[in-house]
């Protein structure tokens, strides 16, 4: 009884989540929680851990997310998961990641690389891949991240995870642009939107849009970029994206620019801009 009343919690939790109702989810996660400490059952306990740390993850908890995903990480070696402890390692990882502490960051994910190599967990590695090139893009080491998200494109490629491999082209572009070598940007971008038009992700097209219009506005092609931006910016409005007044802004200085009544210096993304 308590079993099933556990999962279905942890199954509303999950769509309020993906529908981005975060307080209504994490909610739905505690009444889970206390079904599982009551019935003891430790692989449902483990699920239930999970998200409620990803979930404190996504809202900036990260100290309460740090304590959920070290008990997840205990119960899971005392389980011999080894899958689940290579990815409740790239999990603490991300948490160091999101707050710039990139030496502790990489520590994990190596940790968690090593699990998931003898665990022949391709999926996962995938996506640690690219959270290790983005350690290394941030830390100044730009060649090193083009390899890691090689690495993390071949394998997406791989398992067939086409939405990674437009992710994957895209933190390449973005990559290629902190050096200042646009064209290999520009045509990153390309691969990039071509897969994620051919998956209707609306989302994903107007990333490599957004990264695009930069690698534009760095060479001068205002109008082209001024035209990405437009898309962006509606898609911004549609989703209520928390970036819509900033790239709204972005969008007028380079109107501006085009017609010739001010001239002010182009914008540049911020690290984190860079990072999205």
């Amino acid at each position: 009884m308590l079993h099933s009343q556990s999962e279905q919690l942890n199954h509303r939790g999950n769509e309020l989540f993906s529908r981005g109702h975060y307080t209504e989810a994490y909610r739905c996660y505690i009444r889970a929680l206390e079904c599982d400490r009551r019935s003891g059952n430790r692989r449902v306990l483990v699920a239930t851990l999970g998200n409620l740390g990803n979930i404190c993850a996504v809202s900036g908890r990260r100290e309460q997310a740090q304590a959920y995903y070290e008990e997840v990480l205990k119960l899971q070696k005392v389980l011999g998961d080894e899958r689940g402890i290579g990815t409740t390692l790239a999990n603490l990882g991300n948490l160091r990641a999101d707050s710039g502490e990139w030496e502790r960051a990489r520590a994990y994910y190596l940790e968690a690389q090593d699990i998931m190599e003898r665990a022949k967990d391709d999926a996962g590695r995938a996506v640690l891949y690219s959270d290790l090139g983005l350690v290394a893009r941030e830390t100044g080491n730009c060649e090193e991240a083009l390899r890691y998200y090689e690495h993390s494109l071949a394998l997406m490629r791989r398992i067939g995870n086409q939405a990674g491999m437009a992710d994957a082209w895209r933190m390449m572009a973005r990559t290629f642009a902190l050096q200042d070598r646009y064209e290999e940007g520009v045509s990153c971008c390309h691969t990039s939107l071509a897969i994620a038009e051919r998956l209707g992700d609306e989302l994903r097209v107007a990333g490599a849009w957004y990264l695009m219009a930069h690698c534009y506005e760095q060479q001068g092609r205002l109008k082209e970029a001024a035209d990405l931006l437009e898309q962006v910016v509606r898609v911004d409005r549609k989703y209520e994206l928390p970036k819509l007044e900033e790239n709204t802004r972005r969008l007028e200085a380079i109107r501006t620019r085009l017609s010739g009544a001010n001239q002010p210096q182009s914008y540049q993304p911020g690290r984190e801009e860079m990072r999205a």
